[in-house]
């Protein structure tokens, strides 16, 4: 007998292929090759200075650097510092609380928190829906806790929100599902810089609340991982108003991340947060997500907790790393707005792009498009539906003359 494995049947095929980091890992191949200048690296989510360097947000370092050693090494509660739970709900919400009960669990950044609400708002062997551009990593936690990912097309014809295909994607799941987890990444929607309008969530919750009323559970997750470079503060958390005392059966939840918004990459901390008209719906989050926490990891990065903790209560260190922030958004929405205006002229069909780190070209062969495009030297990420080009990695000098590239890979392939 000749042993082949060890791993759970359930675990055996499971191999881990990840387009953005394989697109990177070509890149940085190129760059040893032909030197950094000559390439260009439109592959990685993170934002980069104009030198190709980490834009880091100094006070963020400032404030990081002045805690005390304990704080950096002890445990934190398994739910999480209560300043920081206290800190990322303001953060969340700005001056758009909605009404109703309002709590928070740490998890290991915006990941983390889209793992539990997976994990525990939607049923095993259930469908979670979300739209067909989407970040890969949700249909891995949906395969890993026992979940499957569909989704509904994103744009019509028009490119504005397919509420068709929404209506008709939700009244299907819920004539064989009793309850419905429904994922949407906005504002600064990746892969596209997309963003629902007011009154494209006026129609989702209306949808949501029709299937309420029949006695269906719709829990709602709301990825704002990158909606600190989707505008302005309070103008890109307007919506957030509307989930103001929805029925008990309507649940929404926001996975925060520290990321982007404050650049702590690889400190890993974040949380879910959920708001409900119901106090026994919040106890009951607060439990399953202390449970989940306890299984996974325990407990958060204590650090970056007291960072947050001790930035929420210093004002003047806030205004600054604001103001620090919001020079990386500008930064990043000028590369943008390079792109979108020579897309334009040159005639490259591109998706709507309203913020964020990434714009999407549709493809039907993004492969053979991003492998034309080695040839200039320009990396980008192939997705299923076309390629996606990072605004925040690509220097301003370097963004100049990507779109009519992209547009001469198109029409030789």
């Amino acid at each position: 007998m000749i042993l082949l494995g060890m791993a759970a049947s359930h675990s055996a095929d499971r191999k881990l292929y990840d387009a953005i980091f394989e697109a990177n890992a070509a890149c940085q191949k190129a760059i040893s090759q032909h030197g950094a200048d000559k390439v260009t690296n439109a592959t990685i989510g993170v934002a980069l200075n104009e030198a190709g360097e980490l834009a880091l947000l100094p006070t963020m370092e400032t404030v990081y650097r002045s805690l005390p050693m304990k704080d950096l090494s002890a445990y934190a509660p398994i739910a999480g510092l209560p300043e920081y739970l206290d800190a990322v709900v303001d953060f969340t919400f700005a001056d758009n609380k909605p009404a109703g009960y309002i709590a928070a669990v740490a998890t290991a950044s915006g990941t983390g928190a889209i793992h539990h609400a997976i994990a525990n708002y939607a049923e095993r062997g259930d469908f979670v829906l979300t739209s067909d551009w989407y970040w890969g990593n949700y249909n891995i936690i949906c395969n890993e806790t026992g979940k499957s990912l569909t989704t509904f097309k994103l744009f019509d014809e028009d490119q504005k929100f397919n509420l068709k295909s929404f209506t008709e994607k939700v009244d299907t799941l819920l004539k064989n599902q009793n309850s419905l987890l429904i994922v949407l990444n906005t504002p600064a929607h990746n892969p596209t810089g997309f963003a629902l309008s007011e009154e494209d969530w006026d129609n989702v919750l209306s949808i949501a609340k029709t299937h309420a009323d029949k006695g269906k559970n719709i829990s709602i997750l709301v990825d704002i991982a990158y909606i600190d470079f989707g505008g302005e503060k309070n103008a890109v958390r307007r919506f957030m108003t509307k989930f103001s005392s929805l029925p008990s059966n309507i649940m929404t939840l926001f996975s925060f991340s520290m990321s982007k918004s404050f650049t702590m990459y690889g400190q890993r901390t974040g949380a879910l947060i959920a708001v409900s008209s119901s106090k026994e719906v919040i106890d009951e989050f607060k439990e399953v997500s202390k449970y989940s926490n306890r299984a996974v990891w325990s407990n958060i990065n204590r650090g970056a907790q007291a960072f947050l903790a001790k930035l929420h209560q210093d004002k003047t260190a806030l205004a600054a790393l604001e103001s620090e922030r919001n020079q990386v958004y500008q930064m990043v929405q000028k590369r943008a707005n390079v792109f979108v205006e020579e897309a334009k002229q040159c005639g490259l069909n591109f998706l709507p792009y309203k913020g964020g780190f990434f714009i999407s070209v549709p493809a039907d062969n993004p492969v053979a498009i991003c492998d034309r495009l080695h040839e200039d030297l320009i990396f980008a990420v192939p997705l299923k539906l076309g390629i996606r080009i990072a605004a925040c990695s690509v220097s301003l000098a370097k963004m100049s003359g990507i779109a009519a590239k992209v547009k001469a890979a198109f029409d030789k392939v």
